[in-house]
């Protein structure tokens, strides 16, 4: 009795208890000009999904094929470096527009803190939600208690709490601003991103978060924080995907006496092995408060000790919230006041949560035509077929 071939069972073919051998093929004679069939038997066997390993696929390879994919890897890395040069050209670019975002910042800033009140020509911009509004009020503008409080309104300094609002709204900060750090927020009114001058190698970015002048919490008029980025690729790097931030430097926040919420003091009771006295000991520990994003993590080349899963997520999400701050929330500040953009976020989730839901019903549909026809997985008679085996 001879071994049913590997492949079939992994295909679920049927085969005969009894096969009869085939004699071997013939080895091809030299010369033939013909390619040497087994030479890709393993290959074949791969690709048909008998085998994973992309290593071993690679070495199998027959010399010339070899040859052809180290010319074609050397193209991939010339496509690496034209791609490295784009992204240098995309920050160029960005930074040349840097000075004119810089003027609709400043405006907006001057609105924010009520340096300045908007004009008429400013305000002309009207939106449904208005519409729904001036709709639902039934046309009571001549009411005595609107126009009250209108009146107290005028009081009212600039957009109190506009960046802690739109920064509570933020579902990356969720978790990171604590209650005792929202009445600083409060004295936060603006926030900027410094990119470095076009063709300053390295290339990289600074966030710089600035506060009312005197605040009752800490002396610094701006807290700052520079990411150094690396545009270009290793040698012969072809898994290159872009400028990777490489280390950044937060600042030191000259806190006021009895102000620093990025420390707690705990007390610990501690016993005397000897004499077996008991005392309490204070001692500061660190405590969570979105204040910790100026101190960030060491990076890993710095590290005495090889770095730790912990540590190594605590990088990536302090790198990925800065680029949030650059590429969203300072550039789309009044639509998280407002809300609009996590309204725009939620309804992509809600199309991706459709798809999901699509994929479910096909599937459901596949399992009601498999029961409409009176037999399981999809009305193929079952029974029983020849085991291979093996004596």
């Amino acid at each position: 009795m001879t071994a049913c071939p590997e492949k079939d069972i992994l295909l679920g073919s049927d085969c005969e208890e009894e096969v009869a051998s085939s004699p071997e093929p013939a080895s091809p004679t030299k010369g033939s000009g013909k390619p040497d069939q087994g030479l890709f038997s393993g290959l074949e066997e791969q690709l048909n999904g008998l085998a994973i390993d992309p290593a071993a696929f690679v070495r199998a390879l027959p010399p010339p094929v070899k040859r052809r994919l180290k010319a074609l890897k050397k193209l991939q890395f010339q496509h690496v470096q034209l791609e490295a040069n784009f992204y240098q050209e995309v920050h160029d670019l960005e930074a040349r527009f840097a000075t004119k975002y810089a003027a609709l910042y400043d405006r907006r800033c001057h609105i924010v803190t009520g340096e300045a009140e908007p004009t008429d020509s400013d305000c002309d911009w009207h939106s449904e939600d208005e519409e729904e509004e001036e709709a639902a009020a039934g046309g009571g503008a001549g009411d005595t208690k609107q126009q009250s409080g209108l009146d107290s309104a005028d009081s009212i300094k600039g957009m109190p709490r506009f960046w802690l609002t739109a920064l509570k709204n933020v579902e990356e900060l969720v978790g990171l601003i604590q209650e005792h750090d929202e009445p600083i927020l409060e004295t936060l009114t603006d926030i900027r991103c410094e990119l470095s001058p076009p063709g300053v190698q390295p290339i990289a970015f600074s966030l710089h978060f600035h506060f009312a002048q005197p605040n009752p919490f800490f002396t610094n008029p701006v807290l700052t924080k520079k990411y150094n980025m690396k545009l270009q690729p290793d040698d012969h790097d072809i898994m290159y995907e872009g400028p990777e931030v490489v280390s950044c430097q937060g600042c030191t926040i000259d806190w006021k006496p009895g102000k620093n919420v990025t420390v707690k003091t705990i007390k610990k009771k501690q016993k005397h092995k000897k004499s077996g006295v008991h005392r309490t000991v204070q001692k500061q520990v660190q405590n969570e408060s979105f204040f910790n994003f100026f101190t960030p993590p060491v990076p890993v080349e710095e590290q005495a000790e090889p770095a730790t899963e912990e540590l190594e997520h605590q990088l990536q999400s302090d790198f990925e919230l800065a680029h949030f701050f650059r590429e969203q929330i300072i550039p789309r500040a009044v639509l998280y006041y407002t809300g609009d953009a996590v309204e725009e976020d939620s309804e992509d989730e809600e199309l991706d949560d459709d798809d999901l839901d699509d994929e479910d019903e096909d599937d459901d549909d596949d399992e009601l035509e498999h029961a409409a026809s009176g037999l399981p997985n999809g009305g193929e008679p079952q029974g029983e077929k020849p085991e291979c085996k093996q004596q």
